[in-house]
């Protein structure tokens, strides 16, 4: 996210917002994903996979995944896109807190530019694991 915005210089994206969202939302969204592209290696037929993306609210695409000075690193990273009722939840009844973290943002970016940066400030990556909720 910090390597698309420019780590808050790009234009249009000056301010930084971290969004905590209820784990039962976003597993929501996960579980809704309808790929952005085609794969032959799918389940679906080409006409099912167009079919389930035309009638899906969330697309999910992934996109290279870049370490904190902007290298690629050899995997993907998830990138999620939501309309329509899904939109209506994230928002009424997903969020949980938003911060404001451009400053912090900000200050790392700098402390990259002037090799003083340590990883040690950067928050441990777990491996996500999808839950599976059922309605009772």
């Amino acid at each position: 996210m910090m390597y698309r915005s420019g780590w808050a210089a790009k234009q249009g994206q000056e301010r930084i917002l971290a969004i905590d969202l209820k784990r039962k939302g976003f597993d929501e969204i996960v579980k809704n994903a309808v790929l952005s592209s085609f794969r032959e290696v799918s389940d679906l037929s080409k006409e099912e996979w167009k079919e389930k993306l035309e009638n899906s609210e969330v697309r999910c695409q992934w996109d290279p995944d870049r370490d904190i000075y902007g290298n690629p690193i050899g995997r993907r990273a998830i990138q999620l896109g939501i309309k329509g009722e899904t939109v209506k939840k994230y928002i009424n009844d997903w969020i949980v807190n938003i911060t404001d973290i451009t400053d912090k943002v900000i200050e790392m970016r700098n402390r990259i530019q002037n090799g003083t940066f340590s990883e040690s400030i950067l928050p441990q990556e777990k491996r996500y694991i999808l839950f599976n909720y059922t309605s009772k």
